[in-house]
């Protein structure tokens, strides 16, 4: 075709004035001819007897022609074959469709989109092929489409925009092959890194801007940005800040908090953002007048409300009305009153700040649970899922009770999400539960490593399954070697022994020493299997069997001359003749924790006792009973972190010897500041000159009590680093009679206190906490291991 106006452009004035007036003429003689037409036109209509399909290849001809809906014979408008062109076309499976008349036959022409030979992806460094492949749609030896690829892009874009990369760019392309095949390559701009380079709040009067950032999920970017994957602007995530900022001041009595606003802006740079949450606190409200009530005739109010652990004075917090809800109708139920709900009704008193709780007994209605429905474990088995249940089929139905069980399945780590839902049941008085789960990988193999400036360096191994076979049972092998030891064990645990909360546990140890600080070595084998159980609500009791057979030998290589008398007729010496020695005993332990259901988040204490009783058999026959008591509470809007735990033992032998191996050597992490056999009863001997005997014996008894206070440093809460200072008093001592009378120069056999103080240095790092401690001790024996420096850290990678 030729363009008319360019043409003119070439002709001479008089030529193209001719041609206008040509031009005009054609112009009158169609407007004449348009004009004797009829004024409607009908519509072209066609009919076909044969329908022909050309270029497909894959697709069959039938599948092509249900697409394009038209029927041999049937008459058609050229809007109906409009209209099958576009079905055909909207299949996605064609890159080109044409529908073309010949006559009596309509000819369908395709052609089919290639198949993915592979997927590729070019330019990415930051995230791997295999994580790309999963965010992605495509996928090999499936039909490629324009549409589906344009959107997997925009999904690896948004992966980079949530890994903090905001200027990622994703460019769909497709490399042709043979036999209509085609490679599918994403060209990924991964562009620079954009983290949150502050967190601010506005409106906070309660609590520090550091106690705040410490509850977000978002974090600051700091020294090891590299390793901090929470450093990143994500809108999800603040949302979900949002939420657990509520929560925090909520359980605070702050029940008027809000988010008013986040401002999340972009640096002039673009390489970082400032987050900024604008609160309002409000005032913080307590605990009025406790009330129960019953509109039930067979309630006895009073007993309900003796079951109330609540007080007034304490501070309100949503999950105290929870669970004393839970508390009352866990009451109704041993009572057989069934289907009596708990209704907290509360009343606002805005000049003392308090609320009134009254916890009113109604009766709910009557539905009763049809059924549990599980779905999706495909290893766990449905038992496993069903335990979590205080409720079975036929039990009334409690929805704060299914709530509750959701919360369990949750917390077993089996499942990447778990949803649980009633439903109406074949009738309205009937619900089933509808329990989803998604599996997820529960085993893991791990390589560690430890040091500390005491023992030196350590790696350990461990294989574990946490949910083995599907039977939600856990089993776990480890190996750990030292320098001066080395530990090889296996544990089984049952949580659940025939369905009842009774968790029954196999530990099976074997242990090798080079005691690099002492003159003995030893060998162990230990065989502990052991039930647990509750016993009351925050209480748990123990119960165990343990076989031990001890192999220790005298090692004074280190010593000039190791025959000399002093050294052969050595308390440790003497021990070692006694060679194995096999321990059969029986024993329990009860541990009750007040932060189970405790009424205070921020504070708590957990006190254990526990007895073994030798004499099942073996070849000792003593009494060991230990005991400690541990605290926490925080201070001063929950900056500083008090702590204090004082623990002590007693070890009373009837028959037998007590050996080194039996008695307590303290220090270390027990006592800070010696070694871990670095005070109590010693054996000091150098009449030889030479050879100097300086045996760590251990002794009977011991009483230790640390207090401790953590707090910040005043460092940005991203570098992880607070500050300490601690107290320990204690002292370990006593030894048999035989020993202390048969041996010369035994130091230190009865009762003197040492005292250390202390600074410490926490640094939380993303290969493991650091602790750094630095010691001086206000008051110690001369023959004393004293260690005025510590540092610890343990990982896993």
């Amino acid at each position: 075709m030729i363009d008319a106006s360019a043409a003119l452009g070439h002709v001479p004035a008089k030529t193209a004035t001719g041609l206008r007036s040509i031009g005009a003429l054609v112009f009158l003689v169609f407007a004449m001819a348009f004009a004797g037409l009829p004024e409607k036109a009908e519509a072209q209509s066609y009919s076909f007897s044969n329908v022909r399909i050309e270029g497909n290849q894959r697709i069959q001809a039938s599948t092509i022609l249900s697409y394009a809906g038209i029927a041999r014979g049937q008459t058609v408008s050229a809007g109906t074959l409009n209209d099958a062109y576009q079905r055909i076309l909207a299949s996605g499976q064609f890159e080109t469709v044409a529908l073309e008349p010949r006559g009596n036959t309509l000819v369908i022409s395709v052609t089919e989109f290639p198949t993915i030979n592979r997927i590729s992806f070019e330019g990415n460094r930051r995230i791997d092929d295999d994580v790309l492949g999963q965010v992605i749609e495509s996928q090999s030896r499936r039909i490629y489409s324009p549409n589906v690829a344009e959107q997997d892009a925009t999904r690896i874009a948004e992966a980079y925009n949530n890994a903090g990369r905001l200027g990622a760019q994703v460019t769909p392309r497709i490399i042709r092959r043979g036999d209509n095949r085609v490679d599918l390559v994403y060209e990924i701009f991964e562009g620079g890194l954009v983290e949150i380079e502050r967190i601010g709040f506005v409106g906070n009067q309660a609590y520090s801007d550091n106690r705040l950032r410490r509850v977000l999920e978002t974090k600051q970017a700091g020294l090891l940005r590299a390793f901090v994957r929470k450093d990143t602007f994500v809108a999800d995530r603040i949302e979900f800040d949002k939420r657990v900022l509520t929560d925090f001041y909520n359980s605070r009595g702050y029940v008027d908090f809000r988010t008013t606003s986040v401002n999340a802006e972009l640096a002039r740079e673009r390489d970082g953002y400032f987050l900024t949450f604008n609160i309002y606190e409000g005032q913080q409200f307590r605990f009025g007048a406790i009330t129960t009530t019953s509109e039930l005739s067979d309630v006895n109010v009073d007993e309900f409300q003796e079951a109330l652990r609540v007080r007034p004075g304490v501070v309100y917090s949503p999950s105290i009305v929870e669970n004393s809800i839970a508390r009352l109708e866990t009451l109704a139920i041993r009572k057989g009153l069934n289907f009596v709900r708990v209704e907290p009704r509360i009343t606002r008193n805005d000049r003392d700040l308090t609320l009134d709780v009254e916890f009113a007994l109604v009766r709910g209605q009557r539905v009763f649970v049809e059924r549990i429905d599980i779905e999706g474990n495909a290893t766990t088995l449905d038992r496993v899922v069903r335990r979590q249940f205080r409720i079975v089929e036929g039990d009334p139905f409690n929805p704060r009770e299914i709530r509750e069980s959701a919360e369990r399945i949750r917390a077993l780590g089996f499942f990447a999400n778990a949803e649980v839902n009633a439903r109406e049941g074949s009738s309205p008085d009937q619900v089933v539960v509808d329990v989803n789960v998604e599996e997820q990988p529960t085993g893991s193999l791990s390589f560690g490593g430890a040091f500390s400036s005491s023992t030196g360096f350590s790696l350990t191994a461990s294989l574990s399954e946490d949910n083995f076979l599907g039977r939600g049972q856990r089993i776990n092998l480890s190996l750990s070697g030292a320098e001066d030891n080395r530990v090889y064990r296996l544990q089984f645990t049952e949580p659940a022994l025939l369905g009842r909360d009774l968790e029954f546990g196999i530990d099976v140890g074997y242990i090798e020493t080079d005691n690099l600080n002492a003159n003995y070595d030893t060998e162990l084998l230990r065989f502990r299997p052991s039930l647990g159980f509750p016993v009351s609500e925050r209480g748990r009791l123990n119960l165990f069997y343990q076989a031990e057979s001890v192999n220790m030998e005298a090692d004074y290589e280190n010593l000039v001359d190791p025959n000399v008398p002093s050294v052969t007729g050595s308390v440790i010496s003497q021990e070692a003749d006694l060679g194995r020695v096999l321990t059969s005993s029986v024993g329990y332990t009860y541990t009750y924790d007040s932060r189970i259901n405790g009424l205070n988040p921020n504070a708590g204490y957990r006190l254990q006792f526990g007895q073994e009783f030798a004499g099942v058999g073996g070849e000792n026959k003593f009494i060991r009973t230990s005991a400690k008591a541990t605290a926490e509470t925080k201070v001063f809007n929950e900056e500083v972190t008090l702590r204090a735990s004082i623990e002590g033992g007693a070890l009373s032998f009837s028959e037998g010897t007590s050996r080194v191996t039996d008695r307590y050597n303290i220090g270390g992490s027990i006592m800070r500041g010696f070694s871990p056999d670095g005070i109590g009863p010693r054996q000091y001997d150098d009449t030889d000159g030479n050879n100097v005997v300086n045996d760590a014996l251990g002794g009977n008894m011991y009483a230790v009590a640390k207090f401790e206070a953590e707090f910040p440093l005043g460092l940005p809460e991203e570098y992880g680093i607070r500050g300490g200072v601690f107290y320990d008093i204690g002292s370990v001592w006593g030894l048999d009679d035989s020993l202390a009378v048969g041996a010369n120069g035994i130091l230190y056999d009865d009762f003197s206190l040492r005292q250390v103080v202390g600074l410490s240095v926490f640094w939380t790092t993303p290969i493991g906490p650091l602790r750094f401690n630095f010691t001086k001790a206000l008051e110690k024996e001369d023959r004393d291991d004293e260690q005025t420096f510590n540092v610890s850290i343990s990982t896993r990678f």
